[in-house]
């Protein structure tokens, strides 16, 4: 199996890591009335990539691909532990570890490797989630993907999971979506060079941090988080 080839499957929306479950707090955002129109989608796309992906989820990837390759255990689980105290909402917390989790337990049956299977190790004795961004940074070492690949194919699968909840949630097309999806991606290239000079994740995405913690109190909803 190449990398590209390890990589498509890993990116692909049918690999089952239960992402099409979660929002991440856009269902709420939706339902309060403050994105309603390709215009606010394009606005929260702008968010999770320059900040949610560019300063956290992003930078943790990368640094988690880095760790894995050099087998610190021990700064893969303090990077973990770090990534998902940065995660205000409860929800984002355990959709993120659920995720992550899944991510290495299916990745590991299917492509049987000793690094994964000391991760799951890890996992199974509570010392890290994996958070899905460390888990998918992991998982891209495993397979051999380059560093900036793994950086853009993650801020890919994010992205095109928020365009999946959009056109759930939201009166768009899919050719409007996908117009909006491809806007964003022609900045992912810029973002990615950015994320591999940051020196450790940030976060700063306040309202995003908002509809996620209000996502709990909504009367019926479609997704978990």
């Amino acid at each position: 199996m190449t990398p590209l080839l390890a990589l498509l499957h890993l990116c692909d929306s049918l690999f089952p890591i239960g992402g099409f479950g979660y929002s991440d707090g856009l269902e709420a955002a939706t339902a309060a009335g403050l994105v309603e129109t390709p215009a606010d989608l394009q606005a929260w796309l702008d968010v999770c990539l320059d900040e949610v992906l560019g300063r956290t989820d992003g930078p943790a990837a990368l640094r988690a691909w880095s760790a894995f390759g050099r087998r610190d255990w021990g700064a893969i689980c303090d990077l973990d532990e770090e990534i998902t105290a940065m995660r205000p909402a409860a929800a984002t917390r355990r959709s993120s570890r659920a995720m992550g989790r899944r991510l290495v337990t299916t990745w590991s049956a299917l492509y049987p490797e000793g690094r994964l299977e000391h991760l799951l190790d890890l996992a199974r004795l509570e010392r890290l989630g994996p958070a899905l961004p460390i888990a998918f940074g992991c998982a891209c070492a495993s397979a051999g993907v380059e560093m900036r690949d793994a950086g853009a194919a993650f801020a890919y699968t994010r992205l095109a999971s928020t365009i999946s909840a959009a056109l759930r949630l939201m009166r768009i097309g899919q050719t409007d979506a996908h117009a909006r999806l491809a806007e964003t991606l022609a900045r992912v290239p810029a973002v990615v060079d950015a994320m591999m000079t940051r020196a450790r994740p940030e976060s700063f995405a306040p309202a995003m941090d908002v509809a996620a913690m209000a996502q709990q109190y909504l009367h019926s909803r479609l997704f978990r988080s």
